[in-house]
């Protein structure tokens, strides 16, 4: 029950009603209605929890209008977790309400490495056969529920290999080895954007890295977790933590804001072996940890390079620091600061598919900012930051390439 669930029953009463959430969320900013921002979900629980409300379709969109980003949590004067309080919600919402695809989709397919591998590779083959292209012509791509018809065309172009399938299982590093790493290597970027992950493995390496993938990981439970499945989110977890417990790791790591973030939460507390809860950060905070004064053997060409701070790793993490600082000893980089560089680029994984036209406006102030930075590169520690982003500058033909930091630093070696 949820009146049970401690995150609701001990601390939804902290609210002060200030507002003070009103003001950073992204959501309530663009629709300016009391009952989107966070104070107002904050009700929505709390009459569901003392039972003057039925979870129904009507809550459950106001639930979901969300993108889980923090910003919240953030700010609140009493330290409440709206995100949490809003998700343990969404669990409850989503015994009644989740919709038989959805629940196939994140408790069969995203905790089946092979099946979403298998899947995703279909996409690919059908954008590299213009399947694609040609159901979005004839109108097919229409049936597809929610706002998936339109928000489909954000996904970028699917690469053939998975990361999985390019990198061994363990890296060696190159000259003595000071460190073992675990990385975790997540979907977006194993299946998405293999790239980052070889420049990851690339610059891990050439700092004295053995870097251990774990090949059989799955999915962080982000995404379960988001969309009401705690059960499979929970399952994922364990899963997890039993393959990390039984390796020896001096870090364990991922290139991805969502996955490190969550490492770091509630779905996995008490999971880790003693100690490995310290060890797990961001990659660029490893890096800027070992690196010290560490001299690049080239100086790549020079670019302007701006950051977006990508709300998990900002926000839930408090890491704002060490992306810019490396950024800025690449020889050949000029840095500039973005306007709002820490405000939501509206994607939060999949939202666009249920709340389009929303992300977009979200996603306009972003690219904006972008633009009036004047820089030839946005870097961005999240894959689903760098697909919402780059879709962005894409649609407003802009000369701007979207990069993780590690892919510029991967060019010193």
């Amino acid at each position: 029950m949820l009146k049970d669930v401690p995150v609701v029953k001990d601390l939804i009463k902290r609210c002060l009603r200030c507002g003070l959430c009103r003001e950073v969320c992204p959501v309530f900013n663009e629709t300016k209605r009391e009952d989107d921002s966070p104070r107002g979900k904050i009700f929505y629980v709390e009459m569901l929890r003392n039972g003057e409300l039925d979870t129904n379709r009507a809550v459950d969109a106001k639930l979901f209008n969300c993108l889980l980003c923090e910003s919240c949590s953030n700010i609140c004067p009493s330290s409440i977790p709206v995100d949490e309080i809003i998700t343990a919600a969404r669990g409850e919402s989503a015994k009644v309400n989740s919709h038989p695809l959805k629940r196939w989709v994140y408790n069969k397919l995203w905790t089946s490495p092979g099946k979403l591998r298998l899947f995703v590779k279909s996409l690919g083959f059908g954008q590299r056969m213009g399947l694609i292209g040609l159901g979005r012509a004839a109108g097919f791509t229409h049936i597809l529920p929610g706002d998936m018809p339109r928000a489909e065309r954000i996904m970028g172009r699917i690469p053939k290999k998975s990361a999985r399938e390019i990198l061994p299982a363990v890296s060696p590093a190159i000259g003595p080895r000071k460190y073992r790493v675990v990385y975790f290597l997540g979907c977006g970027t194993d299946l998405l954007y293999p790239e980052i992950a070889l420049a990851a493995v690339k610059v891990l390496t050439n700092l004295g890295c053995e870097v251990d993938i774990v090949p059989e990981l799955k999915c962080c439970g982000l995404p379960q977790l988001g969309n009401g499945e705690e059960n499979s989110a929970r399952e994922l977890a364990a899963f997890n933590t039993g393959l990390i417990n039984i390796r020896d790791a001096d870090a364990i790591i991922s290139d991805c804001a969502s996955c490190s973030s969550t490492l770091k939460s509630h779905l996995y507390r008490g999971l880790f072996r003693a100690g490995y809860d310290e060890k797990i950060t961001d990659v660029q905070v490893f890096i800027a940890k070992i690196a010290g004064t560490f001299k690049p053997d080239n100086a790549i060409a020079p670019i302007t390079v701006t950051y977006h701070d990508s709300c998990h790793l900002s926000k839930a993490m408090k890491i704002t620091r060490e992306p810019r600082e490396l950024l800025k000893r690449i020889p050949g980089v000029t840095f500039v600061e973005m306007d709002d560089a820490d405000k939501c680029c509206g994607g939060s994984g999949t939202f666009p598919m249920s709340h389009y036209d929303l992300s977009m406006k979200i996603l306009d102030r972003k690219v904006a900012s972008i633009a009036k930075s004047g820089a030839g590169i946005v870097a961005a520690a999240c894959p689903g930051c760098i697909t919402q982003i780059g879709f962005g500058v894409k649609e407003k033909k802009m000369d701007v390439k979207v990069m993780h930091p590690l892919e510029i630093m991967a060019e010193m070696f």
